[in-house]
């Protein structure tokens, strides 16, 4: 496998992948996956749980050193990881997390900037233990933010957060995402959001990417829209799930 490289061949492409493979054991869970995304371009990634989704994020990340294939994984040397749970460290106050490896005054005012964005202006010195679940959560969007990522990896950030608090992390993500225009893959298991948010989508199974759509709908998107429901049919149906109305006709 070759190395991440920071130089891609396209100026136009935060994220090229040829050939990218990854086994455990015996077991194939990455079977020569190619992909481009396109710099600022939003994509996300469904798959039934155990496909393989988690994994090939870490492998873009970087953070997977056994990686199999002759091909190609290029991604900017500039990214940002965003985990599940907040990963904040509770020794440090928010600033503290926010601004971790940035020095100066200069990363002290830029992560008061990024706190301000995400809403928690104010709480600069707050400790993890004081915030709610999803005020965590912004804490962890602001320290992927405030480096000014190319590209950001999202696994699944929004999972441990209830059905309300979860609507509106969506509406900050698309927002901070219109302001900064990073690449981003966000990781998923709902549908709903993945067309609520996403350019592109992509269904891994097995192994293998088997859809790669392009959501063309006006945002922020209705789900009462007829061709919301008409994508998510399709995409519940790649993702082996058969909706009453399939099973009508």
């Amino acid at each position: 496998m070759a190395p991440h490289s920071s130089q891609l061949k396209s100026a136009s492409r935060a994220v090229h992948v040829r050939n990218l493979m990854r086994r455990f054991a015996t077991k194939t869970i990455l079977d020569r996956v190619d992909l481009d995304i396109a710099e600022g371009e939003f994509v996300a990634l469904l798959g039934r749980s155990g496909s393989g989704k988690s994994t090939f994020l870490k492998a873009l990340a970087g953070l997977d050193h056994d990686v199999q294939g002759t091909g190609t994984l290029e991604t900017p040397e500039n990214l940002s990881v965003v985990f599940q749970d907040a990963r904040l460290l509770p020794w440090r106050t928010v600033i503290q997390n926010v601004t971790l490896g940035l020095p100066g005054p200069a990363g002290q005012e830029a992560g008061r900037k990024a706190l301000a964005e995400v809403g928690l202006e104010g709480r600069e010195a707050a400790w993890p233990n004081q915030l709610s679940g999803g005020e965590q959560q912004r804490v962890a969007l602001a320290r992927s933010l405030v480096r000014q990522p190319s590209l950001l990896l999202a696994d699944e950030p929004f999972g441990a957060l209830d059905a309300l608090t979860r609507l509106k992390m969506h509406d900050l993500l698309r927002e901070l995402c219109a302001r900064h225009r990073p690449a981003v893959l966000l990781v998923t298991h709902d549908v709903d959001e993945a067309i609520s948010l996403a350019d592109r989508i992509l269904v891994l199974d097995e192994g293998h990417l088997i859809e790669d759509l392009r959501i063309d709908l006006p945002t922020p998107r209705d789900h009462g829209d007829p061709r919301f429901a008409k994508i998510r049919t399709q995409l519940l149906s790649r993702l082996g799930v058969e909706t009453p109305g399939r099973r009508a006709a």
